[in-house]
């Protein structure tokens, strides 16, 4: 009994010792079918004079052709002035609360729309809007079609 007990016992530990290993294991994902960054490898702008951080995942958005970039717009009432694209873009809230306005009467504190979290918006092409953050970090994602160039529209009060 004791010996079966023993044995029992060598052959767990060898079996855990064993599923420790292959589970602490790297694994190595094939290239040519998938490629991951992690968040430590995105790579990330400074923050620019606009307040605003971009990271480029995937294209070039002064190019013609799709693209996917991540923006943090970051806290203390930075946002953009009233401007348009040329062609739609498809914006999802990460984290923190990003604020959307429309039209040219700029007013931050008054013409927003809060966003949170996993909300969805649509800049449509050629139609004026604007957006930033208040008082937290906010992170999108955009999705477009360039390039993505942006035309300043004047402001009215």
């Amino acid at each position: 009994m004791k010996i079966r007990s023993a044995a029992f016992l060598v052959s767990s530990a060898i079996c855990a010792a064993a599923l420790t290993t292959a589970s602490t294991q790297a694994v190595e994902l094939n290239p040519a079918a998938v490629v991951a960054k992690t968040p430590d490898q995105i790579p990330w702008k400074p923050v620019d004079a606009r307040g605003i951080q971009v990271a480029v995942l995937q294209g070039d958005p002064s190019k013609p052709g799709p693209y996917i970039v991540m923006a943090k717009w970051t806290k203390g009432n930075h946002f953009s002035h009233p401007h348009f694209h040329p062609n739609d873009r498809f914006i999802t809230v990460l984290s923190g609360t990003w604020y959307v306005g429309s039209g040219t009467k700029f007013d931050p504190q008054n013409s927003t729309v809060a966003m949170k979290p996993g909300s969805f918006v649509t800049h449509y092409g050629k139609q004026v809007h604007w957006d930033g953050a208040k008082d937290e970090d906010a992170v999108i994602l955009i999705v477009g079609d360039g390039p993505a160039t942006e035309t300043l529209v004047a402001e009215t009060k």
